[in-house]
């Protein structure tokens, strides 16, 4: 899909997702939710420090099951270098929330580092609508959840 071929509504659309998964991110650092906690660390999010303390307290909203029934792929190296897209395994995700959270970085990565071009569906824009609108009301979500609303909104 080209630039130009992109909806004004569909652009808009994922320029929202990007600036709510990053805010969401940004809340997850500043609520201590870090990948590591060694001083000198990198200061990368904690999405596995998230889901360990919220995952017993998550059910999995309307929003959250439709990104669970849409299946996003992820893609993959297939023989001789050439990428392929396969279903995300979710097998060893121990709980609602782990899955969740996994499709909605699925979808970031894809929307950021994916292929332009390759499997079934790739560029179909409802689908791709559907992914973001209800990774956003996720985002959102998650927020609540956590009592992250301040730094997520940047409203204190």
């Amino acid at each position: 899909m080209r630039k130009e071929d992109i909806a004004p509504n569909l652009s808009s659309l994922a320029f929202d997702f990007f600036f709510w998964f990053s805010r969401f991110e940004f809340a997850l650092k500043e609520n201590a939710y870090l990948k590591s906690h060694k001083v000198g660390a990198n200061a990368d999010p904690g999405w596995d420090e998230f889901v360990k303390k919220w995952q017993g307290k998550y059910t999995a909203s309307a929003e959250a099951r439709a990104l669970l029934t849409a299946k996003p792929e992820q893609q993959i190296v297939a023989a001789k270098d050439k990428l392929d897209w396969k279903a995300v395994d979710l097998t060893d995700c121990g709980s609602e929330l782990a899955r969740v959270v996994r499709l909605l970085k699925i979808v970031r990565n894809n929307l950021f580092h994916g292929g332009k071009h390759g499997g079934e569906g790739w560029d179909d824009p409802k689908k791709t609508e559907l992914l973001l609108s209800r990774g956003i009301a996720v985002l959102r979500q998650f927020a609540q959840l956590a009592s992250l609303e301040a730094d997520y909104t940047q409203y204190y």
